[in-house]
């Protein structure tokens, strides 16, 4: 059985499954478009981090970041580890921070995402789940390389 719990970036196993994200984000996209953070960002006060393991192996993660409008948050560093891949780790991760952001009372729910190919999966993986584009927020700006989304979230 898959569960997903809150656990720390810094983690072994976490810390090289972000690094290899990183490692994959500069690999697909121009350093001033690399919007991934590493373990030590991801442990900010203002960010929820979550795995997703099967009998204690790493199979994903996913965090929430909490921004500076009232009700909105950002999905951050969604990542499914190689060997997971296709087991629909990423949908439940995904569900699953939908849910604790509706929890919260969130209006809102963005993301960053690249308009490489590379990150088409991802893509259709939020737009199948209701996400659609929308105009950059937070601190972001227009990006060529950016594609950005949202999910308006109906009170419980």
């Amino acid at each position: 059985m898959i569960r997903i719990e809150t656990d720390d970036p810094a983690r072994p196993d976490v810390h090289t499954l972000l690094s290899e994200h990183l490692a994959d984000m500069f690999a697909t996209s121009p350093a001033e478009s690399v919007h991934a953070l590493d373990h030590s960002a991801l442990q900010h006060e203002s960010i929820t981090f979550w795995t997703a393991r099967e009998d204690g192996v790493l199979l994903g993660c996913g965090a929430l970041k909490v921004l500076g409008v009232p009700g909105e948050a950002e999905i951050k560093s969604m990542r499914t580890s190689s060997g997971a891949r296709g087991r629909g780790v990423a949908t439940l991760m995904l569900n699953h921070i939908v849910a604790e952001a509706r929890h919260r009372g969130y209006d809102r729910v963005t993301l960053e995402t690249g308009t490489e190919e590379y990150f088409a999966p991802a893509r259709r993986l939020y737009a199948k789940h209701g996400f659609t584009e929308c105009a950059p927020f937070a601190d972001y700006t227009l990006d060529p390389n950016s594609v950005f989304m949202e999910l308006p979230l109906a009170p419980n």
